[in-house]
C-alpha cells in the first residue's frame, strides 16, 4: 500500500467576497440527496515538469480555485438549517464564504503507471477529501473540498463537491471553469445560473422535511463487499452495439448509451442463470434541462430525476439486445416536461430521500453519470488529463457510472457489483467476444 503523507491543509475562500450573503433555497431535485455523499471525480496529469518547484504549482492552483469561487459562491459557503415547530426542518444554501477546503498530499511511490492500470490500492482512496461526509453535514462541512496529490510522476486533482449543491452536469461546470481561471482567463466562458425564480410555480419555499426522515440518515447503510471495474468501450465498439441494437428492432431512435447500457445489463444477469421469470430492474438518472424550456444550460444545482424500467429475466436475456434498448429509449422518452413539473409539485407534500439502502435494495442495475462530460477539457496550464477516476463514495451493488473516456467518443462504465457477478462479467466470453473494450481492475469496496 502507497504512503499518503498530507503537506498542508487550508481554507480557500472567494477573494471579492463582499455585501450580505447569499441565500439560495434547495429545490426537491437537492433535498432528494440529503443521506448520500457527494460527487467525488478526479483527474490524473503529467507533472507539468519534473524539476518545478511543486511550491508553485500548488500556490497557483489555490490563487485561481479562489478566483473561481468568486464565480461559484455556494461552494464556499455552508448549509443553513432551520427546525420548525411542527417537528420539520427546512435548509439553505448559504454563500457566506466560509471556505472550501484544500489539501496537498504526496503519493510516494506511486506513478501514473498504476493509476492508468487500476492497481488493487485502497490508498488510491486517500486521493480525495471528504471521505465518509454525507451531504447533510454540509451545516458544519465544507460544501467543496479538494485534494492535490503529488506522484513520483503526475498530479492528481481530486474534487468533492456535494450532492446536494451540484449534480454531475454542474461539477464538471466548475472543475471546467476552474481549469479556464487556471489557464489566465478573468471572465468565464460559461457563468453559472443561480436563479430558481422559473421553480416558484412549482415550490412554495422553503421546503420542510420531517425531523423522522431526516433521523434515519444517520442509520448507517452497512455495505456488502463489493468490487469494481472499469468497462471501457471504444468508439468504434459503441458504433457496432448502436448498429445492431437499432437492426433488430427497425429503429433509428436508440442511442449510443442506450446500446451500451442495455448490453452491459443483459451481460450481468445472462450470467446468473435466473429463474426465467425473476424482474430484474434498470434504475436511470437523467438531466432535465434540456427538457425543460425555461431552464438554462447554465443552471448551477441538481436538475436531475430518475426512471427505469423492470422486464423479467426471460425478456431481458432472449428479448435481444435491440428490444432491451428500445425500451430504455421509451423509458428516458417517457420523461416529459409535465412529469418534470408534477415531481416538483408533489416532492414538497411527501419528501422522498435518496439513501444508499434504497439503491442497494433494487435486484438489478443503476445508471448514472454521462459520457458528455467535458472532463478531458480540463487543461490547468501544463495539458490534458490522462485518466479519470472516481472517489469511495456512494458505491452500492449494481451501480454502473457513465463516465467519457479518454479517446474521443470512447465510453467507460465504472462497474460496481459483488465480487462473483464481476468475476462472471469480465469472463463471460459473449461479452468478451461482442465487442473490442478493455477491463481494468481497481480496489476492493468495503
Amino acid at each position: 500500500m502507497a504512503s499518503i503523507r498530507r503537506i498542508s491543509k487550508s481554507v480557500v475562500r472567494a477573494l471579492s467576497h463582499r455585501g450580505p450573503t447569499q441565500r439560495i433555497e434547495p429545490t426537491p431535485w437537492d433535498l432528494q440527496f440529503l443521506p448520500v455523499g457527494p460527487i467525488q471525480k478526479g483527474l490524473l496529469f503529467p507533472k507539468p515538469n519534473p524539476q518545478q518547484d511543486t511550491g508553485n504549482l500548488i500556490h497557483h492552483l489555490k490563487d485561481s480555485l479562489a478566483r473561481t469561487l468568486d464565480f461559484f459562491p455556494p461552494l464556499a459557503g455552508r448549509f443553513g438549517a432551520i427546525h420548525h415547530g411542527d417537528d420539520t426542518t427546512s435548509f439553505s444554501i448559504d454563500c457566506n464564504n466560509t471556505g472550501a477546503l484544500f489539501v496537498h498530499a504526496v503519493a510516494d511511490g506511486v506513478r501514473t503507471y498504476d493509476i492508468l492500470q487500476h492497481a488493487r490500492d485502497p490508498s488510491a482512496c486517500s486521493f480525495f477529501p471528504l471521505n465518509g461526509v454525507k451531504n447533510i453535514e454540509a451545516t458544519t462541512k465544507p460544501i467543496l473540498g479538494v485534494q492535490v496529490t503529488e506522484l513520483d510522476d503526475g498530479i492528481f486533482i481530486g474534487c468533492t463537491v456535494n450532492h446536494s449543491v451540484t449534480d454531475g452536469t454542474s461539477f464538471w461546470h466548475f472543475f471546467n471553469s476552474w481549469s479556464e481561471i487556471s489557464r489566465g482567463a478573468v471572465d468565464l466562458s460559461k457563468p453559472p445560473v443561480f436563479e430558481r425564480s422559473y421553480l416558484k410555480d412549482h415550490t412554495d419555499g422553503p421546503i420542510r422535511i420531517p425531523n423522522s426522515q431526516l433521523k434515519q440518515i444517520h442509520d448507517e447503510h452497512i455495505p456488502s463487499p463489493l468490487d469494481e471495474n472499469v468497462l471501457h468501450f471504444t468508439r468504434e465498439s459503441i458504433a457496432k452495439l448502436k448498429a445492431k441494437a437499432n437492426a433488430e428492432v427497425g429503429s433509428n431512435k436508440i442511442s449510443s448509451l442506450q446500446a451500451v447500457l442495455a448490453h452491459v445489463w443483459r451481460s450481468v444477469y445472462r450470467t446468473k442463470h435466473l429463474d426465467p421469470n425473476e424482474e430484474i430492474s434498470h434504475g436511470l438518472a437523467f438531466s432535465v434541462r434540456p427538457r425543460l424550456r425555461s431552464m438554462p444550460q447554465e443552471y448551477f444545482g441538481n436538475a436531475v430525476q430518475f426512471g427505469g424500467l423492470t422486464l423479467k429475466a426471460r425478456e431481458l436475456i432472449e428479448g435481444g439486445l435491440g428490444n432491451v434498448a428500445l425500451q430504455m429509449n421509451r423509458t428516458v422518452a417517457a420523461q416529459t416536461e409535465e412529469t418534470i413539473s408534477n415531481f416538483l409539485t408533489s416532492w414538497p407534500k411527501s419528501p422522498l430521500l435518496v439513501t444508499a439502502g434504497m439503491v442497494n435494495a433494487v435486484n438489478g442495475l443503476f445508471g448514472i453519470g454521462s459520457h458528455r462530460y467535458d472532463a478531458y477539457g480540463n487543461d490547468f496550464g501544463w495539458g490534458r488529463p490522462i485518466a479519470l477516476r472516481s472517489g469511495p463514495g456512494n458505491k452500492v451493488n449494481g451501480m454502473m457510472v457513465v463516465c467519457p473516456g479518454v479517446e474521443e467518443g470512447s465510453i467507460e462504465i465504472e462497474a460496481c457489483l459483488l465480487p462473483e457477478s464481476l468475476h462472471a462479467l469480465v469472463n463471460d466470453q459473449d461479452f468478451v467476444g461482442a465487442h473490442d473494450h478493455e477491463f481494468h481492475a481497481l480496489e476492493m469496496v468495503a
